[in-house]
């Protein structure tokens, strides 16, 4: 009842919840200023990529920051009163024990924008493990037709996502696991476009969302379900790729490259040992 509430206070309100904070961008982002939402991608563990959002949400002045990598049990817990106190934040979201990379990283964000509200998007264990066992609408529940979880894929699509998490689980996936991890992504997407719609329905814009490139993507990921759901809100997204990697998957409004970060080969663990 509630997603559709935000809905329908979308489309009543949505001539009045134009941009609250315009900004004058003295670079190459004025593409992102002036939308009501805006995705901000990363690749998970670049330093980098972290504090260009930081840079990002001071520019953009949001009244919501939406978070792919907290529940929304954490981040009711994230009061402004806690903002200015690194290890007070960390402590109270147990971030450092969540299995994302080290809060040092995303703290700048938070500090960025003291005063915005803090809403998490991540998608509950139970509903990932619930899709072995029933379709994406029963899953998500009653407004998943806002966000087309009712509908296949069609063919092409479907296959370019399943090549994609192959690829990104280093080809050692069994093939009858593919459909269900499409699945488990389209249901992040899906949260991740109710909860910021549902933000801009109680708060106005800007409402800044930090996630991965894969769902900051606007051809199939976040923002597409989110202009699917309430075509009269206004999305742009940032892809941001490493020097030499080439640019992310998908289409975005603005793509940036910065220095690798320093990691070990993520598909080690994937190598089957070799026997003498």
């Amino acid at each position: 009842m509630m997603r559709a509430l935000a809905l329908t206070l979308i489309s009543l309100a949505a001539p009045s919840l134009a941009q609250q904070n315009p900004v004058s961008p003295q670079d190459g982002t004025s593409a992102l200023m002036g939308a009501d939402v805006v995705f901000l991608g990363e690749i998970h563990d670049n330093p980098a990529h972290h504090a260009r959002q930081a840079e990002l949400v001071a520019q953009i002045k949001p009244v919501a920051l939406v978070f792919e990598m907290l529940s929304p049990e954490q981040a009711a817990r994230a009061t402004p009163d806690l903002v200015s106190d690194e290890s007070a934040l960390e402590a109270t979201l147990g971030w450092n024990d969540s299995g994302w990379p080290d809060f040092s990283m995303y703290y700048p964000i938070f500090a960025a924008a003291p005063e915005a509200k803090v809403l998490g998007a991540e998608l509950p264990r139970d509903e990932a493990r619930a899709l072995g066992e029933g379709d994406l609408g029963k899953v998500f529940g009653p407004s998943a037709g806002f966000y087309g979880l009712h509908e296949p894929l069609d063919r092409e699509e479907d296959a370019a996502r399943q090549q994609l998490q192959m690829s990104a689980h280093c080809n050692a996936l069994p093939l009858e696991m593919l459909p269900t991890m499409v699945g488990i992504q389209r249901l992040r997407d899906a949260r991740l476009a109710e909860t910021a719609l549902e933000a801009y329905a109680e708060l106005g814009g800007p409402v800044v969302v930090i996630t991965g490139n894969g769902h900051a993507r606007k051809d199939w990921g976040a923002p597409a379900l989110l202009a699917r759901a309430a075509g009269e809100v206004s999305v742009a997204a940032l892809g941001q790729g490493e020097t030499g990697q080439g640019a992310p998957e998908g289409s975005f409004d603005l793509v940036e490259h910065s220095a690798p970060a320093e990691r070990d080969d993520p598909c080690e663990d994937f190598q089957m040992p070799q026997s003498n």
